[in-house]
């Protein structure tokens, strides 16, 4: 395959060195198109040396070749990474004032992009909207992973780590193998580029319901039974699929920072959550249930706050009883007819009987959902992290996909795009 790697002016331009060695170690033909910025962190002779080819910036260089067309044209892959504030700007406003940017208006094949940056720049509303037009516009974007950045500085913005980038980008190349995709500088909505089946992997027009979080049953005015979830995957999905121009509804249980253009329903016990989600059920062409939901709840609230008795040292006895099965009923609601693509998720832990797999593939085939993302779980593992490592089951099949470990970001990115081939 054909790839040109791009590399814009950050810090992190160290890593695409070994972004680079992944793809010609696996037998890919790549060609470094590099800013002129980026050369003050990385030299044009490093990309030479490590892909066996010339680098150029500008458009003047062996010009009887029309680089900034023919390599845009004949790629198979363009990656950006990592791709600052200042090149997503150039893009999305359609300029070439480059050799990339070129490259960027003549592609015609899958374009992904992973934006580096500090913190404030990531968040700021210029680079968001520019990255949401990107996204509309079938553009790849790898969200940043949070972490240590140039400096003291801590937060979103850090690149992928470059064996990260590369599973994206290979699991693209497979699927888009002989399938067209736009260029990033069509303007105005999405189109589809003359020749091409339309937009690849946009969820543009496509209308998603998430739950996040872990639910919350109540014991008495100051006691609650709930568990370990932060909703951060399920944000991550929402964040993801509203950059991928999805118009998403998330169901949630935590308060944490809400995504660009992401409609919130805050609930807390399992109760509320089921009657929310089967309130969305009609208006959805995808529904996640990210969430965590407790399996049991008190079969009786105190009104006031249970004492310790002050004569005893016997703790009071709790009754019990089942929580609704809300995936399994929104399955049930769907039932034969078309509806929204169903994805579940399953928190497992192997067990003497059978392994994680063994365990989710029998829960896959009771739930009935059409895919079913399975986190291994435990001490130190998935609960509060940034990080997460799942399998992906898909109904009537014995392939797993398997992503991670890797930001919870990019693992929304790698579940949406499995359930895109479903849509």
């Amino acid at each position: 395959m054909r790839v040109v790697l791009g590399v814009a002016g950050g810090i992190a331009a160290y890593k695409a060195a070994s972004l680079l060695r992944l793809f010609t170690e696996a037998g890919h033909d790549v060609t470094v198109v590099p800013t002129a910025a980026s050369l003050h962190f990385v030299g044009a002779a490093t990309w030479s040396a490590l892909s066996g080819k010339p680098v150029h910036t500008d458009v003047w260089s062996d010009i009887t070749e029309v680089p900034h067309v023919r390599l845009g044209q004949s790629a198979d892959l363009v990656v950006v990474a990592p791709a600052t504030a200042d090149l997503l700007a150039r893009a999305a406003t359609g300029q070439a004032d480059d050799l990339l940017t070129n490259v960027l208006l003549t592609a015609r094949c899958p374009v992904v992009m992973a934006p580096a940056m500090h913190t404030e720049m990531w968040e700021h509303p210029a680079t968001q909207a520019n990255v949401a037009t990107l996204s509309e516009r079938g553009v790849h974007i790898v969200p940043p992973a949070s972490g240590r950045l140039t400096g003291k500085d801590t937060g979103p913005g850090r690149l992928p780590e470059p064996d990260e980038l590369y599973a994206v980008c290979s699991r693209i190349l497979a699927a888009h193998q002989g399938a067209p995709a736009p260029s990033v500088a069509t303007t105005g909505a999405a189109e589809p580029a003359e020749g091409a089946e339309g937009v690849v992997d946009s969820l543009t027009g496509q209308r998603v319901l998430i739950s996040a979080g872990g639910t919350r049953e109540p014991l008495d005015p100051v006691r609650f039974l709930g568990n370990r979830s932060s909703g951060k995957q399920g944000y991550a999905l929402a964040e993801v699929a509203a950059a991928r121009g999805a118009a998403v509804t998330l169901v949630s249980t935590v308060a944490l920072p809400v995504p660009e253009g992401v409609r919130v329903v805050s609930v807390e016990t399992a109760e509320q959550m089921r009657r929310a989600m089967l309130e969305g059920f009609d208006d959805a062409d995808v529904i996640v249930m990210a969430a965590a939901v407790a399996d049991f709840r008190p079969a009786d609230y105190a009104a006031h706050k249970i004492k310790k008795p002050a004569d005893s040292e016997d703790a009071p006895e709790l009754r019990l009883v089942r929580n609704p099965d809300i995936l399994a009923e929104l399955v049930r609601h769907r039932g034969d007819a078309a509806g929204p693509v169903i994805v579940g998720f399953a928190a497992e832990t192997g067990d003497a009987d059978a392994g994680v797999l063994d365990h989710a593939r029998a829960k896959l085939a009771r739930k009935g959902c059409d895919v079913l993302v399975v986190n291994e779980v435990g001490t130190d593992k998935t609960f509060g992290k940034d990080d997460n490592t799942v399998h992906l089951l898909l109904q009537g099949s014995s392939r797993v996909v398997d992503a991670g470990p890797a930001p919870k970001q990019v693992i929304a990115g790698a579940i949406w795009d499995l359930v895109e081939t479903l849509l």
